[in-house]
C-alpha cells in the first residue's frame, strides 16, 4: 500500500474534507467542494471547483480526476478537460473544472462530491525515435475503422 501525503487548506476556521472512498471496492476517493458559498454553474458554462486539497504524490505516480457518473447522468455535469492529470511535481490546489452540459443551471454547495481522484503507479518509458514500427491486424486505422458491427 502506498502512502499519499495530502495538504488540508483551512477557511472560515474548518479544514477541507479529506478525499473518502465510498465503498471498500472503489477504485477512486470522491472529492469534495470547499466552498464559502454555493456557487451556481449556468448551462454552457464552466467553474473550477477548488476542493481545498494539496496533494504529494510521490515520483512515478500520478493521480486523474475523473467525473462523478451520477452528476454527469443525472445532472449533466461533466469535467471540462474530460479528465484531469495531476503530475507527482504539483503540490497546488487541487480544483474540479466542471461544465455544465445541461440546459438548467446546477448549483454546487460546499461538501458536495464533484470528482474522484484515481492513483495510478506509472512504469519507468523511454521514448525512442524508430523509422518504423510494427504491422498489425488493425495497423492505422483510426476513427470509427471498425465500423458499428454489433458485439
Amino acid at each position: 500500500m502506498q502512502d499519499i501525503r495530502i495538504r488540508r487548506m483551512e477557511q472560515n476556521g474548518r479544514k477541507a474534507p479529506m478525499p473518502a472512498f465510498a465503498t471498500g471496492g472503489a477504485a477512486a476517493a470522491d472529492l469534495a467542494a470547499f466552498l464559502e458559498a454555493p456557487v451556481t454553474i449556468e448551462p454552457g458554462a464552466r467553474f473550477a471547483v477548488p476542493t481545498g486539497l494539496a496533494l504529494e504524490l510521490p515520483e512515478g505516480w500520478c493521480a486523474f480526476v475523473m467525473a462523478r457518473s451520477g452528476l454527469s447522468l443525472k445532472a449533466g455535469l461533466g469535467l471540462a478537460n474530460g479528465v484531469g492529470l495531476i503530475d507527482s511535481d504539483y503540490r497546488g490546489e487541487v480544483r474540479v473544472s466542471l461544465q455544465n452540459n445541461s440546459d438548467v443551471p446546477f448549483t454546487v454547495e460546499d461538501g458536495m462530491r464533484v470528482a474522484q481522484l484515481l492513483f495510478l503507479q506509472l512504469p519507468a518509458v523511454r521514448l525512442i525515435e524508430a523509422e518504423t514500427l510494427s504491422e498489425t491486424e488493425r495497423g492505422a486505422g483510426g476513427f470509427g475503422s471498425t465500423g458499428l458491427q454489433k458485439i
